[in-house]
């Protein structure tokens, strides 16, 4: 696991790094005290979780953030703060977590467990055949899965694809990460969801998907859980 830490706080930077190696011992951790410095090294070497001062001078910690929007597989986010008026203003960058100076002890422990819980999740892969080809993706980059007749379609942010199989087979064996019947001919997965309306959902990218009768009173329960109790 690698880890990035950008503070200009000195002090923080080093509770930063002692917290994780307590904590995480495998970590490989890599300090920075500007978010010019970070940005150099972000694109070559890539991390698993971005601990980020939210308030730097020069280049701030939401400057970077809309950088990182831009790569194909951003790291975890948590933005790091002793200013709390910010915090509502850093959300349009999705962060995954919020640490404020004034609490660090009491919600470092929390913060670095649900990212390790996280990466795990995010490296198990979905596994199918398409155009008489073996594929897999990572279940943190499916969107949601679409009948087509004899044949299902896997969305992700870039690509679609298509394969033999139903709808009711794939949640079987998904429905314990994360993804969520919402219709009977669509499954989606639960991170991939932005906003949960009465009669259909929207995800990240945009996506419209109408709630079925059959399917909206547990869908909408378990979306807005997982909403609830996610950093």
């Amino acid at each position: 696991m690698r880890v990035y830490i950008c503070d200009d706080e000195k002090i923080t930077l080093k509770e930063l790094e002692k917290e994780i190696k307590c904590h995480v011992p495998e970590a490989a951790i890599l300090c920075f005290d500007t978010g010019r410095k970070l940005l150099e090294k972000i694109e070559l070497l890539a991390c698993d979780i971005l601990f980020l001062d939210i308030d730097m001078p020069e280049i701030s910690g939401m400057d970077i953030a809309k950088a990182l929007s831009g790569l194909y597989r951003p790291p975890l986010l948590v933005f790091v703060t002793s200013h709390d008026e910010l915090v509502y203003e850093s959300l349009q960058y999705h962060p995954f977590g919020f640490i404020r100076k004034n609490y660090f002890k009491q919600e470092i422990v929390k913060v670095l467990d649900d990212c390790c819980e996280q990466l795990k999740s995010s490296k198990r892969r979905f596994h199918f055949r398409t155009a008489g080809r073996d594929a897999a993706l990572f279940l943190a980059d499916i969107l949601y899965f679409e009948a087509d007749g004899n044949y299902l379609k896997i969305y992700t942010s870039k690509e679609s694809y298509r394969f033999r199989s139903t709808v009711t087979a794939v949640e079987n064996s998904l429905s314990h990460y994360g993804f969520v019947r919402v219709h009977k001919g669509f499954l989606v997965n639960q991170s991939a969801v932005q906003f949960i309306g009465r009669e259909e959902i929207e995800l990240t990218d945009g996506t419209h998907i109408s709630l079925g009768k059959s399917f909206a009173g547990r869908a909408r329960q378990q979306l807005l859980e997982y909403l609830r109790e996610t950093p």
